[in-house]
């Protein structure tokens, strides 16, 4: 779903229309959202196949992420992370590589790399950080953030770019 898969051709009305209904329920059938948008299903099922080959969109689910974290009441934990400029992407390829990481970018700005974890306390999180990151060759220093109360969270971005 990344910006050059999009510059190949621009969506349309009815594709927007057809996001719109997978993005609340990817289960529903080429023929429930016929019927809602007041198109053939042909048309709906061609629409969706060439937004997948295009890679516009993919299908997938997305896990609750209680369950994924065995946190009945999970935080999402921000690591800002200062590291060597030499062997900088294998550093973030180190940390993107532990298992409690959940996203990893290199970054512009403050931070070399940033991280984004779920925890179910501060507690967790000074020991990833301590234990696990902090022992990788390149990491400098860690600046952690942990959000305590998520306002707005569009599970339909779930998964931004691969």
């Amino acid at each position: 779903m990344g910006v050059n898969s999009m510059s190949k051709r621009q969506l349309d009305e009815v594709d927007t229309r057809i996001l719109e209904h997978l993005s609340h329920d990817a289960r529903l059938s080429n023929r429930e959202i016929a019927e809602a948008l007041d198109l053939a299903e042909g048309t709906v099922r061609g629409r969706i196949k060439r937004l997948q080959a295009d890679k516009v969109i993919k299908i997938m689910a997305i896990a609750d992420v209680r369950v994924l974290t065995q946190h009945e009441h999970p935080m999402m934990a921000y690591i800002g992370i200062h590291a060597e400029l030499d062997g900088l992407r294998k550093t973030a390829e180190k940390i993107a590589g532990l298992e409690f990481v959940r996203f990893t970018a290199t970054m512009l700005g403050r931070y070399d790399i940033l991280a984004i974890s779920f925890v179910g306390s501060a507690e967790e999180l000074i020991e990833h950080v301590n234990d696990q990151i902090m022992t990788i060759p390149g990491v400098k220093h860690v600046d952690t953030k942990l959000a305590i109360k998520s306002l707005k969270y569009d599970y339909r971005w779930g998964r931004i770019i691969d």
